[in-house]
């Protein structure tokens, strides 16, 4: 292989790679989105975790069994139709 072909190859693995990263960036967007509307998870909670890091503060997420976490997501559900 000559040194055109293999920096041709370079540059299109480069182009290729670009795409394939900004199309995953915005899918995790859209899932971060997704799930915080639907009420499935609050990433805003997350957000806040470095500013309240004291002893004393509340959880971020409770201790809750499957089966409770589901029935709150269904009383979610029904509220938000």
């Amino acid at each position: 292989m000559d040194m055109e072909l293999i920096r041709t190859l370079q540059g299109w693995g480069y182009v290729s790679m670009i795409f394939i990263l900004t199309i995953g960036l915005y899918a995790y967007i859209y899932h971060l989105y997704k799930s915080q509307k639907s009420g499935i998870k609050d990433y805003e909670k997350y957000a806040n975790l470095a500013l309240n890091d004291e002893i004393d503060d509340c959880l971020v997420e409770g201790l809750y069994s499957q089966d409770e976490k589901k029935i709150n997501r269904s009383v979610k559900n029904e509220l938000a139709e």
